[in-house]
């Protein structure tokens, strides 16, 4: 949008274009919002999908790996896609195929249906998210943007918090019989609205040196995860035959490929999916290890934790949902002062202390699940989740700016996308890793009543590999930088604070609720 000199706009022009332009910022951010709450939706209800669909558990785990494994693999992709072809054109296509992703979700005929719906889902997601702060960077002066952003921000927390507890009521009230499905026909209305309002008031934007496409780049590391993560998904239940260790050593050589490949990408036309020379920060390298690391963590812990609760404990989708809150408003107590008023202060130390704090709760968590068994009660979780959502708020929040703060501004935009890339594979690897630290211990065969006990068990098993986890992020941390500068928005490379922003950095603390 081109903004003309107040002398030389009628007053009536410059104030619709104004409401024009807020318009916009509410069709993209509640876009956003829908993508938030559909990433922590869906988890609450995995018990409810695995019941009314007969979802197998290697199906349980693609129906949230394939989404995070497709957005994984399309984040760059699809913000490049905006820079050359126009960002709201993109947007569009991305609300209209998030949409009819989410009614393929909805009217899924069997779990194979879910799976490869909720995988069109994640790629659609890749091609809409990148735009939003994309858009709003175009369409907002610099001086306006921080008030843009804190309200970016309160849509963040709000997305973390009513996401699962809306995928729980949903759930419950079993409206007109549909069991899970309204978790994915509620963004109907919501998306058709989108489409129809973001047509009509987002203005057009381009950048004005775009990279360039690496498609090849994508099916390489699309094709390296697959053949590590399929084995692992579905080892358990094929008694792990021979091809599948074969297929994951594979795997390996596929992203020696990658790597080969990237190199001479760079050398040709300068615009590979991964700027390798990164990885000569130690700071950045440390970081994205972190990052990769995190996200596994975070994607074994939110899976079995919603199976324990529902299926080992046997309680309800409403009650799984409310016994988070707690976790939720730590962490969003917690990000807020670890920027504001600890990082600056105590730096990096912040972060390796929220480390500590939140392996600190999941030790508390397993010593009380172990001495309540399946008799705990939503209250005694209360404290454990306290403290591990507090630790958890210490690492998010800056993490981001420590990871990127010694990246050399010219390639920040190209430095955020792969940290989220990352963080997305991090997750879906831990998805896939559920498979053995949590499913693994549960014998299929087993008498019914035997079944809660065992996934009790399963848990706290689970729970120490989450804290063997931690333990490792605690010790990366020591090659991030001791005091992390923060970079202004507004300022410097405009194209590459564009780009950065396009990737959409705030949605890690998000995405891992």
């Amino acid at each position: 949008m081109t903004y003309s000199s107040p002398a030389t706009t009628p007053p009536g022009t410059a104030a619709a274009a104004d409401r024009r332009r807020w318009l916009a910022l509410a069709i993209v951010m509640t876009a956003a919002f829908m993508d938030l709450v559909d990433v922590t939706i869906v988890n609450i209800a995995i018990p409810s999908i695995q019941e009314d669909a007969g979802a197998s558990y290697s199906q349980i785990q693609w129906i949230t790996a394939g989404y995070a494994l497709a957005f994984a693999a399309g984040l760059i992709t699809g913000g490049r896609l905006g820079d050359i072809h126009g960002r709201k054109r993109m947007f569009l296509i991305g609300i209209a195929g998030f949409t009819l992703a989410s009614a393929l979700c909805g009217f899924a005929a069997n779990p194979e249906m879910l799976v490869a719906s909720r995988i069109l889902q994640g790629a659609m997601a890749a091609m809409m998210v990148p735009q939003v702060l994309s858009i709003v960077h175009a369409t907002f002066p610099a001086h306006e943007r921080g008030k843009v952003f804190g309200l970016f921000g309160m849509i963040v927390g709000l997305g973390a918090v009513s996401g699962p507890l809306l995928g729980a009521l949903l759930t419950q009230w079993n409206l007109f019989g549909l069991e899970w499905r309204p978790i994915f026909l509620i963004n109907l209305p919501v998306g058709i609205a989108g489409l129809i309002l973001g047509a009509k008031f987002i203005s057009e934007s381009k950048a004005p040196k775009a990279l360039k496409l690496d498609l090849v780049g994508v099916v390489l590391v699309t094709l390296g995860l697959l053949m590590v993560l399929y084995p692992l998904t579905r080892g358990r239940e094929l008694d792990w035959p021979l091809w599948g260790y074969a297929m994951m050593a594979g795997g390996l050589v596929v992203f020696g490929a990658l790597i080969a490949y990237e190199k001479a990408k760079a050398a040709k036309d300068g615009s590979p999916l991964v700027e390798l020379s990164l990885f000569k920060v130690k700071s950045f390298a440390a970081g994205i290890a972190v990052q990769t690391v995190f996200g596994v963590a975070m994607g074994i812990f939110f899976l079995v934790w919603t199976v324990y609760m529902q299926t080992g404990l046997g309680w309800s989708a409403l009650r799984a949902g409310t016994t988070g809150v707690p976790f939720s408003i730590a962490v969003s107590v917690a990000a807020g002062m670890s920027v504001q008023k600890l990082v600056p202060r105590f730096g990096r130390k912040v972060l390796q202390a929220g480390a500590l704090v939140m392996a600190a709760g999941v030790l508390l968590y397993i010593w009380e699940a172990d001495r309540y068994g399946a008799g705990i009660a939503s209250w005694q979780m209360a404290l454990p989740l306290l403290v591990m959502g507090a630790g958890m708020g210490l690492i998010v929040a800056p993490l981001t700016d420590a990871i990127l703060s010694d990246v050399p501004r010219e390639h920040s935009g190209s430095a955020s996308g792969l940290l989220n890339t990352v963080q997305q594979m991090g997750t879906a690897l831990g998805l896939g890793l559920v498979s053995v630290v949590f499913f693994g211990m549960i014998d299929e065969k087993a008498a019914p009543s035997q079944v809660p006990t065992e996934i009790v068990g399963a848990f706290q098993n689970s729970l120490w590999w989450v804290v063997g986890v931690l333990v490792v992020i605690f010790l990366l941390m020591f090659a991030l930088p001791g005091k992390p500068r923060q970079h202004v928005e507004g300022g410097g490379d405009e194209d590459a604070v564009a780009d950065a922003a396009g990737e959409l950095p705030e949605r890690e603390a998000v995405l891992t609720s």
